[in-house]
């Protein structure tokens, strides 16, 4: 990333703060996660194996939260206000540097969350599929050819 952003002559002119962007975006992550932490451990503590899943959960849709929040200010201090990229006629704000990282992390925890319906025991995709393995090899590869999954 930081390489692309080296291609662009208005973050090069900027200087090194533009050109460490995605190094401030992982720092801005890395701190929401040391500030949400506290939820696991002391708002909500894992009392029982079952509450693990629902503090995993909670936890990274509060970081997620707090990054979305604290990655517009850190966007708008660290990118110059119009930047041109090669074959893109239009300028580019930081404002739409920030949507695209925000698209990514949402879009991840949107992945996230969808692969875990699909894959936890919690939930009856997987269930369906261990039960059809009761009646033996042959129905668990038919049904899981049926699902498409």
């Amino acid at each position: 990333a930081m390489l692309i952003g080296a291609s662009c002559v208005s973050i090069e002119e900027a200087g090194w703060l533009a050109l460490t962007y995605p190094l401030l975006i992982a720092s801005v992550g890395i701190l929401s996660c040391l500030l949400c932490s506290f939820v696991a451990t002391d708002l909500q503590p894992v009392r029982c194996e079952q509450d693990i899943e629902k503090a995993l959960k909670v936890q990274l849709g509060l970081t997620s939260v707090v990054m979305t929040l604290g990655l517009y200010p850190v966007t708008e201090w660290a990118l110059p206000s119009e930047m041109r990229f090669y074959g893109i006629a239009d300028p580019v704000s930081p404002f739409m540097c920030y949507l695209c990282v925000v698209s990514g992390l949402w879009g991840g925890c949107l992945i996230g969350f969808i692969t875990e319906y699909y894959t936890s025991h919690s939930y009856t995709p997987v269930r369906e599929v261990a039960r059809a393995t009761e009646t033996g090899a042959a129905t668990n590869i038919i049904y899981g050819l049926a699902l498409g999954y």
